[in-house]
C-alpha cells in the first residue's frame, strides 16, 4: 500500500533507490534487530550494512529532503534504535562538521563518518540542564596558550561509548561565548559511562561523558559553532528528521498490525473480520497518512531553504504524539502478543515514548508552537 502515492512523487532513480533500501532493511535488518534490541547492545555489523547501502553519507550525498526523509522513515520501519544511529550521525555530526567545521576537519572527518569508519556524538545536554540547556551550559573551555582546556559533563549522548569523538558545546568563560569543540574519545581526561536499563533505543548508546582536564589544540574548536544559534539551526532540522522516524514506526505498526489481524484467529475466524480491528487498523493507517503529508510538505520546505523552528516543533510535536496513539493501538490490536518483543509491537511502543521525549520534549515543542500563535512566551 502506498500511502499519498508517495512513490509517484519521486524521479525514478529516487523511486529506485528507495524501494531498494526498503527491500534491504525488511530483509536483513527488521527482524536480525529484536535480539540486539533485547541485550541493549550495538550490532556493528548490522551497522556496517546500513553504511554499504549508503546510508551513512545520505546528508551529503545530493539526495532531495524528500527521499532523505523517506530513507529515514524506512530505516526507523526497520528498526527505531538504528534510524536514531543514522539519523543522529547524519543530521548532527555529518551535517555539523559539513556545516560549521574548518576545512581541515571536514576533509579529515567527513570521508570516514560518511562510510562508518568513524562515529562521532553530539554532546549538548548535561545533568542538569536539558530543555533549558540555552542558558545552562556548564561546561567550560578555557583558552591556556595553544589549547583549550575543557571540564564538565554531559548525559544521554548518544553513541557516546561508542564514538571516536565528541562535539562538545561549551562556554568559553573568558568571553561567555558558547562554542563546540571536536573532544577526540582518547583523550586523557574524558570518560564515557553507558547509561544501562533504557525501556527504548535499547540499540542506541547513550552515555554520561565527564571531561576533567581535558586537553585539545586550539584548532578544534569549530569554527562555524559561534554561539547558541548555531546549535538551534542543527537543531531545527533534527527536530524535522524525528517527525521521519515516527512515520516510519506508524508505518510499522500498519505492517504488523495489518499482518497480523489477518493470521490470528479467534472465534473461528481471522481477528481482521471484526468490526473493531478494522476500525483500529484505520486510525493506524490515518495516522501514519496524516504525518507523511506533513512531513512531504516539512520536505517542500527545507528543499526551498523555508523552514523554521515553529514549523519543525510542530512537526515533531504533533507527528510523535499521533506515534504514541498509534503504537497503542497497535499494542492494544495484539493483545498479550503486544508485550513481548517477539512480535515487534512492543519494541515499537517503547522506542516511540523516546521519540516523544527526546530532540526536545513535546511540552517544549508545544511551547515554541504557541509562542509563534500568540506573540507570548510562557516557557516560564
Amino acid at each position: 500500500m502506498d500511502l499519498l502515492g508517495v512513490a509517484h512523487q519521486l524521479h525514478e532513480a529516487d523511486r529506485t533507490r528507495l524501494e531498494q533500501v526498503r527491500e534491504f532493511l525488511q530483509t536483513r535488518i527488521r527482524r536480525q534487530s529484536i535480539e540486539f534490541w533485547n541485550r541493549e547492545e550495538f550490532p556493528a555489523g548490522l551497522v556496517q550494512e546500513l553504511a554499504d547501502a549508503g546510508l551513512a553519507g545520505v546528508q551529503l550525498d545530493g539526495s532531495s529532503h524528500l527521499l532523505r526523509g523517506l530513507l529515514h522513515a524506512e530505516i526507523a520501519r526497520a528498526d527505531v534504535s538504528l534510524s536514531s544511529i543514522v539519523g543522529i550521525h547524519n543530521e548532527l555530526i555529518v551535517g555539523m562538521i559539513d556545516a560549521l567545521g574548518s576545512d581541515e576537519q571536514r576533509e579529515s572527518w567527513l570521508p570516514r563518518l560518511t562510510t562508518f569508519q568513524a562515529f562521532g556524538a553530539f554532546a549538548l545536554t548535561e545533568p542538569d540542564h536539558g530543555s533549558d540547556i540555552a542558558g545552562g551550559i556548564h561546561t567550560t573551555a578555557t583558552r591556556e596558550g595553544d589549547e583549550y582546556v575543557l571540564n564538565g559533563a554531559k548525559r544521554w549522548i548518544g553513541m557516546g561509548t561508542i564514538a571516536d569523538f565528541a562535539l562538545i558545546w561549551a562556554k568559553c568563560p573568558e568571553s561567555g561565548a558558547v562554542g563546540a569543540f571536536l573532544v577526540e574519545s582518547n583523550r586523557p581526561g574524558y570518560s564515557a559511562t553507558k547509561i544501562e536499563n533504557k525501556i527504548g533505543l535499547r540499540i542506541m548508546q547513550n552515555a554520561d561523558i565527564s571531561m576533567e582536564n581535558v586537553r585539545i589544540p586550539l584548532e578544534n574548536k569549530l569554527p562555524g559553532a559561534v554561539n547558541f544559534a548555531s546549535a538551534n539551526a542543527l537543531l531545527m532540522q533534527s527536530r524535522a528528521w524525528v517527525g521521519w522516524q515516527a512515520v516510519g514506526a506508524m508505518l510499522a505498526t500498519l505492517d504488523i498490525c495489518t499482518a497480523y489481524a489477518k493470521d490470528r484467529q479467534q472465534f473461528g475466524q481471522p481477528i481482521a473480520s471484526f468490526q473493531l480491528v478494522q476500525q483500529s487498523l484505520a486510525e493506524i493507517a490515518g495516522n501514519a497518512t496524516a504525518c507523511l503529508s506533513m512531513m512531504m510538505d516539512i520536505a517542500r520546505k527545507q528543499e526551498r531553504g523555508e523552514l523554521e523552528m515553529v514549523d519543525a516543533a510542530l512537526a515533531k510535536s504533533t507527528a510523535t504524539r499521533l506515534a504514541r496513539q498509534t503504537v497503542s493501538l497497535g499494542r492494544a490490536l495484539l493483545g498479550g502478543n503486544g508485550v513481548v518483543t517477539d512480535h515487534e509491537m512492543a519494541k515499537f511502543f517503547c522506542d516511540v515514548e523516546i521519540l516523544h521525549t527526546y530532540e526536545g520534549t513535546y511540552e517544549i515543542n508545544s511551547l515554541i508552537v504557541g509562542r509563534a500563535l500568540t506573540g507570548v512566551s510562557a516557557f516560564v
